[in-house]
């Protein structure tokens, strides 16, 4: 965000609410490989980007909590105060802070004096970057800050995935909210979605860029298919346990999978078990890959990604599919996947930088032709994680 963008924000908040205090940003991300492995106990390997959402904050003398996003201005003031905190469906994108105000009051934390929040994102509506979990953990940094909370940073990585969870009804896994909590500028994260240990891996991709393809086909994870995918994998998994004991789908290896997978007997959750399994071992050997400097590989490995999850775990659609397919053609692209929960929303490609043109220029022509939208094209910058920000009066 430029001066001249501070300046713009500061100004519409002293129009909109007279006054300011605090300025925070909480990141976008992007997943390289591992997707929909979270909530089924996997590895995932995602990184912040360097766009996301921007808030500036400031308390009130009364209960009364007042937000207005900049993205939705024509919705105006969303109104409310602290001892009305509940989840109302026309109160649009607003859900996702009241909930994280929600987890916090029911944990017990004192938020005693009602705020003014003032929100502007970049990150593009329905892409599939997880604008969510960046608004989500630029209220948890806003407020724990604000009302000196002092929460560490893992927990409120925890409170946003519940706000999403049990107030917004989004049966979502932790990966976003952590890799916008968590993010750090230039490498991305190996996370245990089971253990929740992590690790950061620098992302030397010299002479390689991580393009964005955002599909434009608008995707809402609440009204698609995501809980059903949940589900059928906590169906496979209560069918192994009958024989297997474990807790979760990413503690079997490809050869244990191979050796029960006959005791699921719905085709359906073995194929949507089959894709969790593989899909985690595919994570971990990309991230080795990339540790000993072979991106070729990983790139191929970002391919089997796309194709299980379109045929095993069918959360791709058609827009995506013409995407990563069209960029497998084009000279010096490493590698092209769907990214995020699917049905719409965004791809990514590892791309030598000599074909980062021929890239845009393939898929973008051949998209259109085929589907009759356009794509937008996004060279991913890594940057830090939810934090406050200078100050700005």
């Amino acid at each position: 965000m430029n001066q001249m963008n501070q300046i713009a924000l500061r100004n519409k908040f002293n129009e909109v609410f007279k006054k300011t205090k605090l300025y925070f940003f909480a990141p976008g991300r992007v997943n390289l490989i591992g997707e929909h492995t979270d909530y089924n106990g996997g590895h995932v390997f995602p990184c912040a980007l360097s766009f996301g959402t921007h808030v500036v904050l400031c308390k009130r003398d009364d209960r009364k909590i007042r937000l207005h996003s900049l993205n939705l201005a024509h919705q105006g003031i969303i109104e409310t105060d602290l001892d009305h905190v509940a989840f109302h469906r026309e109160q649009d994108w607003a859900n996702y802070p009241l909930g994280v105000l929600h987890v916090m009051q029911n944990r017990g934390y004192n938020i005693d004096q009602g705020f003014e929040m003032l929100f502007w994102g970049n990150i593009p509506a329905g892409a599939g970057l997880s604008s969510s979990a960046s608004i989500e953990l630029a209220t948890a940094v806003a407020l724990n800050t604000a009302f000196q909370l002092n929460i560490p940073q893992i927990e409120l990585v925890k409170m946003g995935q519940e706000a999403e969870n049990k107030f917004v009804g989004m049966n979502c896994g932790i990966m976003d909210q952590f890799a916008s909590g968590m993010g750090k500028e230039d490498h991305a994260i190996l996370l245990d979605c089971n253990t929740l240990q992590y690790e950061y891996v620098p992302l030397n991709l010299k002479g390689i860029s991580i393009v964005i393809i955002n599909s434009n086909k608008k995707h809402s994870l609440v009204n698609s298919g995501y809980n059903d995918r949940r589900r059928e994998s906590e169906n496979a998994l209560k069918a192994l346990q009958t024989k297997l004991p474990i807790k979760a789908l990413g503690e079997l290896s490809i050869e244990e999978f191979e050796k029960h997978k006959d005791l699921i007997k719905d085709p359906i959750e073995q194929k949507r078990a089959k894709h969790a399994v593989y899909e985690n071992q595919r994570t971990l050997q990309a991230t080795e890959c990339l540790r000993k400097g072979d991106v070729e590989t990983f790139g191929k490995l970002m391919n089997q990604s796309h194709i299980s999850l379109r045929d095993d775990y069918e959360v791709s659609c058609p827009e995506l599919d013409v995407i990563a397919e069209t960029a497998w053609t084009v000279p010096g692209v490493l590698g092209a996947r769907m990214t995020g929960g699917g049905f719409g929303g965004s791809a990514v490609a590892l791309v030598k930088d000599s074909a980062v043109k021929q890239l845009i220029d393939t898929v973008g022509k051949t998209y259109t032709q085929k589907t009759g939208l356009k794509a937008d094209f996004y060279i991913a910058k890594i940057g830090g994680p939810a934090r406050q920000m200078e100050k700005i009066y």
